[in-house]
């Protein structure tokens, strides 16, 4: 049986999921992908239309000023879809733009829709399930608890677990290593990721740098290590010139992509916390063990929507899959650098109060069973067989 998939991804988070699925299909079936995505799904053989970084926005008021472009976008995208007509359209996270474009494809034509990372339909504006039936066929879901909700309004929904699970860790010896690449030694570490937007590194970059003047004040040999994703990198370096603790700017432009995401895992691991935005990176944060403070703001106008709107009362992922509220988390009005600090503290005089909460997230995730990438690729291959 041989595929013909066109896929469309408009995040890094997604860019990875993108490569790991193409890869899974790779390895059960011929296929040819035709689409959009980033450097890993074009490392597994996807020449992207465009540039996958015109997809990554978020927020409601920060749409705005490229709303225009965006559905220029959907409607290029769309009529490519219905005029390869692949066996299977793919749209991966980013639901605003993806399920548009899943909408306008299936009015016209009968091509096959998955998405892939069900919308957080249990956090914010559930009714986006509903507006999903009819337009797309099959869910994947990354979480344990997704499948039930999108189950109920019949649509079919498959956990595939989620890719952090069987992404390699760094060792003792890379850890050593790495400390000793960056002249860091044995002196305390703190890993500062404030996000992958250029909208998130503005609005973040100046508390998180001052909680982090309160933490290096405390213990004056603490160092800071910043991990910056390539499209924010020259937004990243200038905003933490002036940081405390001597700070590392992990750069991955200069690096090719299988070292840039080493020096990440390494850094990773080699902190002893964590100060990062909120997403999935607290995830990949509970894969490599090491605890976390998460604080993330926003537009006024999109924080105040959200508010009346959110279902949930926390938006960290480790919180919501091990089913407590271990991870600090400092949210809109609540950002701020001195309660961050103080979290921070407690979390390097205590760093095993959040273990056991890191340790079920990764089991629920499916630790120790098969690579999701290949479990979403079998659902997608079985579910077209």
């Amino acid at each position: 049986m041989s595929l013909r998939v066109f896929v469309i991804a408009g995040e890094p988070s997604g860019d990875r999921l993108g490569g790991a699925l193409m890869a899974g299909l790779r390895s059960l079936t011929d296929v040819e992908f035709d689409g959009v995505g980033g450097a890993a799904m074009q490392a597994e053989g996807l020449v992207s239309r465009f540039d996958m970084k015109e997809l990554s926005v978020m927020g409601l008021v920060e749409v705005l000023p490229k709303y225009r472009h965006l559905m220029r976008r959907v409607d290029q995208m769309s009529q490519a879809v219905i005029a390869a007509k692949p066996d299977v359209l793919i749209t991966i996270d980013s639901p605003d733009f993806c399920l548009r474009v899943a909408k306008r494809v299936k009015a016209a034509s009968n091509v096959r829709v998955v998405h892939y990372v069900a919308p957080s339909v249990w956090a914010w504006r559930p009714k986006r399930a509903e507006k999903m039936v009819g337009v797309v066929d099959q869910v994947l879901c990354l979480l344990p608890f997704e499948p039930s909700l999108m189950e109920s309004h019949g649509i079919r929904a498959d956990f595939v677990g989620h890719p952090v699970v069987s992404e390699p860790q760094a060792s003792a010896a890379d850890v050593a290593a790495f400390r000793d690449r960056y002249r860091i030694g044995g002196a305390p570490l703190v890993l500062a990721l404030p996000g992958s937007r250029a909208a998130e590194v503005s609005r973040l970059s100046d508390v998180f740098g001052a909680a982090l003047v309160d933490v290096v004040r405390a213990a004056p040999a603490t160092r800071v290590v910043v991990a910056a994703a390539a499209p924010v990198a020259d937004a990243v370096l200038a905003a933490t010139a002036h940081w405390p603790g001597d700070p590392v700017v992990l750069d991955p432009r200069g690096m090719d992509l299988r070292d840039a995401l080493a020096t990440k895992r390494a850094a990773f691991a080699a902190a002893d916390v964590a100060l990062a935005a909120s997403g999935t990176v607290s995830l990949e944060l509970a894969a490599a063990g090491t605890p976390m403070v998460i604080a993330y703001d926003m537009n006024w106008i999109t924080r105040a929507i959200m508010k009346r709107r959110l279902l949930i009362d926390t938006v960290t992922l480790v919180n919501l899959v091990s089913e407590t509220r271990t991870v600090s988390e400092f949210l809109g009005k609540d950002c701020q650098p001195g309660p961050i600090a103080d979290a921070l503290r407690a979390l390097m005089d205590n760093r095993t109060g959040q273990a056991a909460a890191l340790d079920v997230t990764m089991d629920r995730l499916g630790r120790g069973g098969e690579a999701p990438g290949l479990r979403a690729a079998r659902a997608v291959f079985n579910a077209l067989a």
